[in-house]
């Protein structure tokens, strides 16, 4: 596939259940080799039809290494969010990409919108699909959606433009919501001193609540896990924090917290010791 196709299928496969990269031969597998120069040892039967190289041309492309390092860094930094996820599908069965329609079910354009998604509840991805765009129109459902790259807010039931390159995917994030960051890590148990970040959209009054456990038994089968809940309450501009009641594994060391109110860019630092605690903006 061209080098322009890998790098907006990155993007895509961030918000996807499984992340992968693919190419037609072991040199385009990585995220790198698309600017090697040449294909690499050839692996493509000859006899298979539609399946052939990619343009030569498309081997000095220095762009893609770039584009697929950010979202390979978004998707660490969403980890705390999709474990949730995750967790969320174990016991209710929600998936985690989800029609629009699942969550605005009395909205017709919801209904017969077929080429964005929810990612979970408050994320609205918008794949762009088509080689060489340079704009996408998107529908946002009631509400209002923060442009998770500009911050710029946007009134929901109606379409939008939005100008994208191949680095930028369109995502949208309901006021209200509550979203978990973790820090920049190259494996999922790599140990950092970084704060995980609460990022709120102001908006709306918004719940979140954020799912832990000890990430190596299945004692989670036996609903042995952790679940620390965010309650925004946007008029007052407080957050309280709060173990949930069926948690039943202890918090073994403080959390540290860097609370960021959007799109405001107010931020506070606090430790959660596992009391109830209020901070205000």
């Amino acid at each position: 596939m061209p080098a322009s196709q890998l790098s907006s299928i990155s993007p895509f496969m961030c918000f996807a259940p499984l992340f992968r990269s693919h190419g037609r031969v072991w040199h385009l597998r990585l995220p790198w080799g698309w600017n090697l120069g040449e294909a690499g040892p050839p692996e493509i039967n000859p006899d298979a039809r539609g399946t052939g190289l990619p343009d030569p041309k498309e081997f000095r492309n220095p762009e893609v290494e770039t584009i697929c390092r950010q979202y390979l860094h978004l998707r660490y930094q969403l980890l705390p969010y999709n474990y949730t996820l995750a967790r969320e599908a174990y016991d209710t069965g929600l998936p985690l990409i989800r029609a629009l329609w699942l969550h605005y079910p009395d909205d017709p354009r919801a209904l017969s919108c077929d080429n964005e998604y929810l990612w979970g509840r408050d994320i609205l991805v918008a794949p762009v699909v088509e080689k060489g765009a340079t704009k996408r129109l998107i529908y946002l459902p009631e509400g209002c959606w923060y442009d998770f790259w500009s911050n710029t807010a946007h009134m929901g039931r109606q379409e939008i433009i939005r100008y994208v390159d191949l680095a930028t995917l369109p995502l949208y994030i309901r006021a209200g919501a509550i979203i978990p960051l973790g820090p920049i890590i190259q494996y999922a148990e790599q140990p950092s001193q970084e704060p995980l970040t609460v990022m709120i959209y102001s908006g709306a009054d918004g719940f979140y609540r954020l799912y832990e456990d000890d990430g190596h038994s299945l004692d989670y089968q036996q609903g042995k896990g952790r679940w620390i809940n965010f309650t925004w309450k946007d008029r007052e501009r407080i957050l309280r924090i709060e173990l949930d009641p069926k948690s039943t594994l202890e918090l073994v060391s403080p959390l540290q917290l860097e609370i960021r109110l959007m799109p405001e860019r107010k931020s506070q630092t606090v430790i959660f010791n596992g009391l109830p605690l209020e901070i205000r903006f």
